[in-house]
């Protein structure tokens, strides 16, 4: 289990996106409010981010939990995005807890994040993928098959293991896509963006959640939210 979020929008400061809400990342990587499975997000965190210019997103991951990292929480303040993608991790239990198991996963200008768990048996082996770990083996399934087949792919992947949990969210600077199968996510549209999380933030109640087993595409101009096929 993890807790992750996207935004997309006019530059925001990974501070005021990933450490400074009241009920943010760095909480919720100690007291979670919606999670289901788990208590605490402490296996790790990494955060991504498309830089003007730049082909492919920078990536900062890290085994530590976000609340022990003091360098990160030194810089943060000073880097600025439209579009980021963070997350922090609650290990599959078996898996890896080395950096390269932390999302957010890479494939050219997309960033990927899983949240849930899959057995990997039922997915191919891919060489590129970034670690062992059954999101990392997930994140490298998606991206193969194309992200505008996102929505097949999980059910697909779903129909060959059936306790699967594949709340997955990804990001090119442009797009932002996820589903919800089996935990939750939410939604925010602001005046100068639009932030998906698997839970809220903060207690505005401009959140909207997104009901389970559902694909989501949002973009600077709105978000449209349609039923996955069982």
């Amino acid at each position: 289990m993890c807790r992750h979020l996207a935004w997309l929008g006019e530059p925001r400061t990974l501070d005021a996106l990933v450490l400074a809400p009241e009920h943010g990342l760095l909480q919720q990587s100690h007291h979670p409010r919606r999670q289901s499975h788990g208590t605490m997000n402490a296996d790790g965190w990494g955060v991504g981010f498309h830089v003007p210019g730049r082909a492919e997103p920078a990536r900062w991951r890290s085994s530590r939990p976000l609340w022990s990292d003091a360098s990160f929480a030194s810089v943060a303040p000073t880097i600025s995005s439209g579009s980021v993608l963070a997350a922090v991790r609650s290990a599959t239990p078996g898996m890896p807890t080395d950096e390269s198991a932390a999302a957010p996963f890479a494939g050219g200008r997309w960033l990927v994040s899983h949240n849930g768990r899959v057995e990997r048996s039922v997915l191919p082996s891919y060489a590129e993928a970034e670690s062992v770990c059954d999101a990392a083996v997930l994140a490298a399934h998606v991206l193969a098959h194309g992200v505008d087949r996102l929505a097949d792919t999980v059910v697909e992947v779903a129909g060959l293991d059936p306790t699967a949990r594949l709340s997955l969210l990804l990001l090119d600077g442009q797009r932002v896509l996820a589903t919800t199968w089996g935990d939750g996510l939410s939604y925010r549209l602001d005046d100068d963006g639009v932030v998906v999380a698997s839970e809220p933030f903060d207690d505005d109640p401009g959140w909207v959640d997104v009901p389970d087993h559902h694909h989501l595409e949002a973009t600077r101009d709105g978000v449209v939210v349609t039923a996955l096929d069982r």
